[in-house]
């Protein structure tokens, strides 16, 4: 059954899902991903109202005009806020949506309520050498090229950990192969041209970072200095675990979600 909906955010068509009861909280999927990403975690629509959107360029959504910079997907998730007249809401953003949480935040400090920020970045340019920059950039694009299969090859294997669950592969393979190379063009640039390093001392809002301890997209050095340059933040590791945190371990993800957010809020 499809339970996506739709809202119009300036030009754009935006998709969601949209399940429960509670306090406010979006959550921002990953690069060459969309919505589908945050299946494990539609069990916290017990206390919390779930709102899952798809990035400009990503699932139901429309494509972007490009160039499409991280501020501006931050402008589109702010109007995509007050269309739904969620006004302020918790933000859980994993890897790209990490980066976009933190753009929200210091664009438009009143939307974001907290930040947890999974397997993060603060951009490509903010986290990572010019050279691997490059590299990615470099490999993802010529991949594109050739098509979604090509894509997926040896990219999904780098999101989880070498005991991964096959099923989690296959899953995350068929997102991949679903993206749309305009809209995956938009996020490759965006990620490749942004760097958040010497602004995150300027975020206010309450931080949970979390990180995989086999994370190989995003380092544990990144998230560490994300975690060190965010006053106040939480630092939270699960063991054994790869980029896709909220995937592999979904059990340990939901329960440092749920615990940060009730300190939040003071429930």
């Amino acid at each position: 059954m499809n339970r996506l909906r739709t809202a119009r955010v300036g030009g754009l068509q935006i998709a969601y899902e949209r399940v429960g009861d509670g306090p406010a909280t979006l959550l921002l999927h990953g690069g060459l991903a969309d919505h589908r990403a945050w299946g494990p975690q539609l069990e916290l629509a017990d206390e919390l109202t779930l709102v899952a959107w798809d990035a400009p360029g990503c699932g139901g959504s429309s494509d972007p005009t490009e160039p499409f910079r991280m501020e501006d997907y931050a402008a589109a998730l702010a109007g995509f806020v007050v269309t739904l007249g969620l006004e302020c809401a918790h933000v859980v953003g994993h890897s790209f949506g990490a980066t976009l949480a933190i753009e929200l935040a210091l664009l438009e400090p009143a939307r974001a309520r907290s930040l947890v920020l999974a397997s993060p970045y603060a951009g490509w340019a903010g986290s990572l050498p010019p050279a691997a920059v490059a590299e990615r950039v470099e490999h993802m694009l010529g991949a594109l090229e050739q098509g979604p299969a090509a894509l997926a090859a040896g990219f999904v294997e780098t999101l989880f950990s070498a005991n991964a669950d096959p099923g989690l592969l296959a899953q995350a393979r068929e997102m991949v192969e679903d993206v749309r190379a305009s809209g995956a063009r938009a996020m490759l640039h965006a990620m490749a041209g942004c760097d958040l390093r010497d602004r995150l001392d300027a975020v206010d809002a309450p931080t949970l970072v979390l990180h995989g301890s086999e994370d190989v997209r995003a380092p544990a050095h990144v998230a560490r200095a994300i975690h060190e340059a965010i006053p106040g933040s939480r630092l939270t590791v699960v063991d054994g675990i790869g980029h896709e945190c909220n995937l592999e371990a979904p059990a340990a993800f939901n329960a440092a979600v749920r615990s940060f957010l009730r300190d939040v809020d003071g429930r």
